[in-house]
């Protein structure tokens, strides 16, 4: 369990209080609108009701007893950019920052956020990924080089076992698990059948997952 500092409780602030509350976290969520600290309550263990733009506000939290920082200010870039800079500066450990676009990202690393996050961009790219894909399942990108895909089991590969596939070694590819049932299979081995109804989560370079699974 962490505790964790959350700033800006609109649609993806709450968004992220209600998964830190699934995660058992400690969530101290900011906002400057009581509505929002309202609505919120059910979802965060504290709430206040403040600007964070103020030091003097920001001193009164502790900022440095918190292992993360979370600025979730999603309509004032001016706000995100001195709540960063702030927080940084009373000593924050941990400052992860929304952007909305790339410069805002360079200056929000530049002046006191240590990783920044960008909802739309990710989510766009998932979503030009998934419904542009008959047999893409999921996709997560995890950084510029590699990524990874849950993809429907290939016609061809149906009946063949992981080892008979080859996989690794034609592309450079892992299976990471096999889906059966709904349920995930972490257990795999170069005997792991591969079914028809079955889907698989598969790791690599972008680059060698498209080629292999035809991914425009």
């Amino acid at each position: 369990m962490k505790s964790v500092l959350l700033i800006g409780l609109g649609v993806f602030g709450s968004q992220v209080a209600e998964e830190l509350n699934k995660l058992g976290h400690e969530i101290m969520g900011v906002d400057i609108e009581e509505k929002k600290v309202n609505d919120a309550l059910p979802i965060v263990t504290d709430a206040q009701i403040g600007d964070s733009t103020s030091v003097a506000f920001l001193k009164e939290l502790d900022v440095p007893s918190y292992d993360v920082c979370i600025v979730a200010i999603g309509n004032n870039f001016q706000s995100s950019l001195e709540t960063a800079c702030n927080l940084k500066d009373l000593g924050a450990k941990l400052v992860v920052a929304r952007a909305d676009r790339e410069v805002q990202a360079k200056f929000l690393l530049r002046n006191g956020a240590d990783r920044v996050v960008n909802p739309e961009k990710q989510v766009a790219k998932w979503t030009a990924v998934r419904f542009t894909s008959d047999h893409i399942l999921d996709y997560f990108q995890l950084d510029d080089d590699h990524a990874i895909y849950e993809v429907d089991i290939p016609s061809d590969w149906i009946g063949k076992t992981v080892g008979g596939i080859d996989i690794r070694r034609k592309y450079g590819i892992n299976i990471i698990a096999v889906r059966q049932n709904g349920k995930l299979l972490f257990a795999v081995t170069p005997d792991t059948r591969l079914d028809s109804g079955n889907s698989m989560l598969v790791f690599g370079e972008s680059h060698d997952l498209k080629k292999c699974f035809k991914i425009q």
